[in-house]
């Protein structure tokens, strides 16, 4: 079956679908509980009776162990990215190999896989100019963004084909995606060229980028005095595997335990008195 045939079998998109918070998955559990003590926890391990499969990651072909990991991994938030060439050719691209390093100093990492011929237009640039800016993703204008990942030449830019609106930054050269609610202007801080261990080949190259501005629309934010961004308000999008992009359609509350608290400590104590021989 083809790509336009599967797509021809799928409901249509539910544009009327808003985001809600709900309680975790299993509210009353407690410190120690084993995952079968639910009857979903139950079915879920009952799953490990069809057995597990082995991946040799060294031997594995390349484009299988692609797949596998960008199914595996996810889901994945995805980067837009807008880079500048030597020559002024503006070039848009996503990339799903994307995520934050550190909020100090504030970095972001992306990920670009090598060609024959040598870096991505993105990498190229980003290592030429050391400016460009990462625009977050919303479910209303995939399409536009998701067309900015065909492979056009050095000296096309993708800006025609996407219909978006260009933005002007305000530290780096490369402008930002208008409708983006959420962009991020960047410098690169470090370009590490990632190698075959075998062969030294040039596979990978990863990209640490410093936030310098970020800008941000005000109708995404939470209300309150943290300047958050309100994930039903934002309706960013994030990779699957194969063709499949997600959205964000429920959240939960899971408040993180704090050692402090003494009912955290004696349900440790407890815990472990309970697991001694």
């Amino acid at each position: 079956m083809s790509r336009s045939t599967e797509q021809a079998d799928l409901p249509p998109f539910n544009s009327t679908a808003q985001f809600r918070q709900t309680l975790p998955p299993n509210p009353q559990w407690t410190f120690g509980q084993p995952v079968d003590a639910t009857p979903a926890g139950k079915a879920w391990v009952a799953g490990e009776e069809a057995g597990w499969d082995v991946v040799d990651a060294d031997t594995e072909d390349k484009m299988k162990l692609y797949a596998l990991m960008l199914s595996g991994i996810a889901p994945r938030p995805v980067a837009f990215v807008s880079t500048v060439s030597e020559t002024g050719v503006e070039n848009l691209a996503p990339f799903s190999w994307f995520n934050m390093v550190t909020h100090h100093p504030p970095l972001i990492s992306i990920s670009s896989g090598v060609r024959s011929t040598g870096d991505k237009d993105t990498a190229h640039n980003i290592k030429a100019t050391r400016g460009f800016t990462v625009n977050i993703i919303s479910e209303t204008w995939i399409e536009s963004a998701n067309a900015c990942s065909i492979e056009t030449p050095a000296d096309v830019t993708e800006w025609p084909l996407s219909g978006l609106t260009k933005a002007d930054s305000i530290y780096v050269k490369a402008p930002r995606v208008k409708e983006s609610a959420f962009s991020m202007e960047c410098e690169l801080h470090q370009a590490i060229d990632i190698t075959d261990p075998d062969t030294g080949a040039h596979t990978t190259t990863l990209i640490l980028g410093r936030v310098r501005r970020i800008h941000i629309r005000r109708d995404v934010l939470a209300p309150g005095p943290k300047r958050a961004v309100d994930p039903e308000r934002m309706r960013a999008i994030s990779r699957m595997g194969d063709i499949t992009y997600a959205r964000v359609g429920e959240g939960f509350r899971l408040s993180r335990p704090v050692w402090v608290e003494d009912k955290v400590r004696e349900a440790v104590n407890s815990v472990a008195s309970n697991a001694t021989p």
